[in-house]
């Protein structure tokens, strides 16, 4: 059986969040967040999450922002719950460990484990219940 390596670079982090983002869009509970609410264009989308995550894990100042306002405006067309940040998280750490070992997928995981919590915490402010 062949040895994980680590995430070292650019191309790493592509083939992560490319599988990622493959098993996320079929996933039954978080995929029509992507395909069908937000509609993302993945080949558009793909290269600004490798600059977050890059930027993230190897401190490149490659991504300048912006994912809570596009959360926020996500979550006012279909609520972003408890489970599909659980369900996001689940999948993101299941595929850290099937392609890498390391103290950089490592810290990909952590990462993930505050983003997910912060951003839900977060959201929560910007919930409005619908008036008549």
């Amino acid at each position: 059986m062949q040895e994980k390596r680590d995430i070292e670079n650019r191309e790493d982090i592509a083939q992560l969040i490319r599988a990622f983002y493959t098993h996320a869009m079929q996933d039954e509970l978080i995929g029509t967040f992507f395909t069908e609410v937000a509609a993302i264009n993945l080949e558009e989308h793909l290269p600004i999450m490798y600059d977050f995550w890059e930027n993230l894990l190897f401190h490149t100042g490659s991504y300048y922002g912006g994912m809570m306002q596009k959360h926020i405006r996500l979550h006012q067309k279909k609520l972003l719950e408890s489970q599909h940040f659980a369900r996001w998280l689940e999948l993101f750490e299941r595929e850290v460990d099937r392609q890498f070992a390391g103290p950089v997928a490592e810290e990909a995981k952590t990462r993930a484990r505050t983003i997910a919590p912060s951003m839900q915490e977060k959201l929560k402010r910007f919930y409005l219940p619908m008036t008549r």
